[in-house]
């Protein structure tokens, strides 16, 4: 399965998927708050200071309609109007009344300068101005000119985009927690079923049930349909299982069945070899025979053994010391290791409870193996001693060693050894260090490959020191076997 690398995945997408769905959905809000607030501080900022006009406006015309200007021989213009200082008074205004000409008759302040007489709303440093007409009946032509300092509008229209923006960002703020909570009650569905998932990647065991709800959103649809996957693979496996569970035993009958007949084949050829009768020819027929017999005899041994593991079941044990089954496999391989130097350093006894004749099998499968695979006059080292609770055997060469990457591979079925390390003259079948592995752990042991100090090879094999589990036992002498078929 292709991994993509982290580096190349876009910085959003790591982000975990709750966090995802609460900034977009705060992002999208923070983009409507602002829309929302802009129009709506535009509008009620423009409607602020529409009213503060019409109120400058309305003030102007009241004025205007209550002031009159007369002409006087000796006073000259005479205006009569409202008391301007009371009048501007509650509003903080300024006024002044203006002739044709704009000339200042009367005001509240003489000094200040509201400007000409214009139409509309003018701004006169900090002060909005509004001139009006005077046209009351009976009364000269001239201007009421009525002025308020805006600060107040401009102060309220500035609240008023503070409590927007703050309106942003608290909506914004709660835009985020609120998508937080629900993304999060809509990923726990997901959380549980990946929690489900860890556990059935862990013990491999597709038998878990999802739980279903009765919702029929998307989140209930992927429970069905992983429930459905599950229960698949939990059938496919049971069917597997099933499948594999017959061969083991089919292979161990078989191989059960083929022991038999080739015994007995092999007897009556070693009675023919030793009978001496016949042309030499049929001599070397007999002898061919029974090598060939002796090598299927061989080959069938170990299936029924690896069979035998394969399917669990375990031969009679009892109290043996595996010094002296070490011991006994030493004197059986030394006539096969030419000039090879066998030696030996074994402190015994070591008790445990097991089957003899498999423990001579692993002793001698790990020292054929180091005969086949190092060349003359290498040295090969048998050890046995006590390491805590556990009887550790090694043996140990200063050949050229097992390839790298193979420490593991090595005791795998049918693996044979090729190039220079194997230095037997034919190929074996390939499953002498599977038996040993394979008895190291009916026995509650195991076994490991590396590299000696000496270069070589070392096969370490750990096992338990007194009792050993037994599952299913089948006695040494086997009543299970079938009489030969005739």
């Amino acid at each position: 399965m292709r991994r993509l690398n982290p580096s190349r995945i876009p910085l959003f997408e790591r982000i975990p998927v709750r966090w995802r769905i609460a900034v977009i959905t705060a992002g999208l809000t923070l983009l409507i708050l602002i829309c929302f607030a802009l129009v709506l501080g535009q509008v009620v900022g423009n409607r602020i200071r529409g009213d503060f006009r019409d109120e400058l406006r309305s003030a102007a015309r009241s004025l205007a309609a209550e002031t009159r200007i007369s002409s006087d021989s000796l006073l000259g213009p005479v205006v009569d109007s409202p008391n301007l200082r009371a009048f501007a008074l509650p509003e903080d205004a300024q006024i002044r009344i203006l002739d044709q000409s704009g000339r200042a008759l009367a005001g509240t302040n003489p000094t200040t300068s509201l400007g000409p007489p214009s139409s509309g709303v003018s701004d006169v440093g900090p002060l909005s101005v509004v001139s009006q007409p005077i046209a009351a009946a009976g009364s000269l032509p001239g201007y009421v000119q009525y002025a308020r300092p805006d600060e107040g509008t401009n102060e309220t229209v500035a609240r008023l985009w503070l409590f927007l923006g703050a309106g942003v960002i608290g909506g914004t703020l709660l835009a985020l927690l609120a998508g937080l909570a629900v993304a999060d009650r809509a990923m726990r569905p997901i959380k549980a079923l990946t929690g489900l998932a860890r556990e059935i990647t862990s013990t491999r065991d597709p038998s878990k049930r999802i739980p279903v709800d009765l919702t029929e959103d998307e989140i209930g649809e992927l429970a069905r349909t992983m429930d459905g996957m599950l229960q698949a693979l939990d059938e496919a496996r049971a069917e597997r299982e099933q499948s594999l569970e017959r061969q083991r035993e089919f292979v161990a009958d078989a191989s059960h069945e083929l022991r038999t007949p080739l015994t007995s084949i092999q007897a009556n050829l070693e009675l023919l070899q030793l009978g001496g009768t016949g042309s030499e020819e049929d001599g070397q027929a007999v002898d061919s025979a029974l090598s060939s017999t002796k090598r299927m005899s061989g080959l069938v041994s170990d299936l029924l053994l690896l069979a035998r593991a394969d399917a669990g079941r375990q031969l009679a044990r009892k109290e043996l010391d595996l010094v002296a089954i070490a011991r006994g496999a030493l004197e059986e391989v030394q006539p096969l290791a030419g000039e090879r130097r066998l030696e030996s350093q074994l402190e015994g006894p070591l008790a445990l409870e097991g089957n003899p004749d498999e423990l001579h099998r692993l002793v001698r499968n790990l020292l054929e193996n180091a005969v086949r695979h190092t060349p003359e006059r290498a040295t090969v080292e048998l050890t046995a001693r006590r390491d805590g609770d556990e009887a550790l055997l090694e043996v140990i060469d200063d050949g050229p060693g097992i390839p790298d990457g193979m420490e593991s591979q090595v005791f795998d079925r049918f693996v044979r050894g090729d190039g220079p390390s194997d230095t037997a003259g034919g190929g074996g079948s390939g499953l002498g260090l599977a038996i040993v592995r394979a008895v190291a752990e009916s026995h509650g042991g195991s076994v490991a490959a590396g590299r000696s100090t000496y270069g070589g090879a070392r096969f370490s094999v750990r096992l338990p020191l007194g009792g050993a589990p037994k599952p299913d036992e089948t006695p040494a002498d086997e009543p299970a076997e079938r009489p030969a078929k005739l």
